[in-house]
């Protein structure tokens, strides 16, 4: 199968890569490096030191003998994702090529611009170039939990059937997401509906959970494959962000009092994931919707998780509850059905003290490269002070 891979120089991308790669399929990568210079310009940088990605691509023909070409250019300009489309007539593409930081896209007017133009108009791009070129494959797009908010009812998979003055109908789960980068996420859920409804494309929606995790087994392979690791505020993730301050010796950070409830899933079954479903295509004129995570924790249970896995390894570990920068709710109900991706056959990789462990001791070896005034958290998603109405 060809496979191209947008974002395949990032987190997620190039660890699927990879894996196609291994798998025996084609793969072609596509990447701007837009996530590497948005993090320097942030002032931070990837815990782990990551080769360029040709450097990469080069160390993995060595050591697996399997080929990675790239195309470099951003999916968001000109014709450059129609031609690398028309070129490479992909079977499927995976798309993970979206400014993905929801406090990025909240820190001012210009990131949130960028935020909207980079992710809408990048995909529907894609969406042109596989009407025009190559209407029969399979776009695996990377959506978001965060899309549907946290409603005070069960959060179905992409379709809800309503019953109202003596109808039915299966209309899209409403979403109400919780800052503009999700809200992109949801103007690409539309965006890709529609074409499958009036274009006959074939899509497959991942709202994948948060995921965590340093390490895949093609990243073990060489010291050149290792995948990025972020740990700021505008990147870090909750669970790798407490995994950090919790080597350095810094409180763990938890937003308000904790109770924000969330859908989790390792990297390694974020790549499972991918390759289960890119192997299980949808029919013609089909727009599936995935729910994508393994288990559900609030954030102050994941990180009571890290100070006890922490304190196995004799490290002390602080946790603080810090004013919350973010608007959304801290106790809520949160019920999302994740069926699908079990019933193709995904084996989830559970959080262990022991995984915890594993991650804290990675992060030991790079622990020197991490820049602690980029860990706590200044963007806000409300003016601060709020405004207060004249007398």
């Amino acid at each position: 199968m060809r496979v191209l891979i947008l974002g395949g120089d990032g987190y997620l991308g190039w660890p699927t890569a990879m894996r196609f790669s291994g798998q025996g399929h084609e793969v072609c990568v596509v990447d701007n490096f837009a996530r590497r210079r948005w993090v320097e310009d942030a002032g931070s940088n990837s815990l782990t030191p990551i080769a360029s990605l040709d450097e990469r691509i080069k160390a993995w023909k060595e050591v697996s003998g399997k080929e990675i070409s790239s195309s470099v250019g951003d999916i968001a300009e000109g014709t450059f994702l129609a031609d690398v489309v028309q070129e490479f007539e992909p079977e499927a593409i995976i798309h993970y090529g979206e400014q993905p930081s929801a406090p990025w896209s909240m820190k001012s007017v210009d990131h949130a611009v960028t935020t909207q133009e980079n992710n809408v108009i990048g995909s529907l791009k894609l969406l042109w170039a596989m009407r025009e070129h190559v209407p029969e494959a399979h776009l695996v797009k990377l959506g978001t939990m965060g899309e549907y908010g946290t409603p005070n009812i069960d959060i179905e998979e992409g379709f809800i059937e309503i019953e109202h003055n003596g109808r039915k109908d299966t209309l899209p789960f409403p979403k109400v997401p919780g800052s503009l980068y999700h809200l992109s996420k949801v103007h690409d859920s539309h965006n890709i509906h529609f074409a499958c409804r009036v274009w006959g494309l074939r899509a497959t929606d991942l709202n994948q959970g948060v995921v965590y995790g340093i390490e895949t087994p093609e990243t073990k392979l060489d010291d050149r494959l290792l995948t990025r690791f972020d740990y700021d505020e505008l990147f870090g993730t909750a669970l790798n962000r407490f995994a950090v301050q919790a080597v350095i010796g810094h409180p763990l950070t938890v937003y308000g009092n904790g109770g924000q409830t969330r859908g989790f899933l390792n990297i390694v079954d974020t790549l499972q994931c991918i390759s289960i479903t890119a192997e299980n295509p949808p029919a013609e004129g089909e727009f599936r919707v995935f729910n994508q995570f393994t288990e559900v924790f609030n954030v102050a249970e994941l990180a009571e998780k890290v100070r006890h896995a922490a304190g196995e390894l004799g490290v002390d570990v602080q946790v603080d509850h810090v004013s919350n920068p973010r608007f959304e709710l801290e106790e809520h109900y949160y019920n999302p059905t994740h069926t699908k991706l079990l019933e193709l056959g995904l084996q989830p990789t559970l959080l262990s003290e022991t995984l915890i462990e594993s991650m804290l001791g990675v992060i030991k070896d790079h622990q020197d490269r991490v820049i602690q005034d980029v860990i706590d958290p200044v963007t806000q998603w409300r003016p601060s002070p709020l405004n207060e109405p004249a007398a």
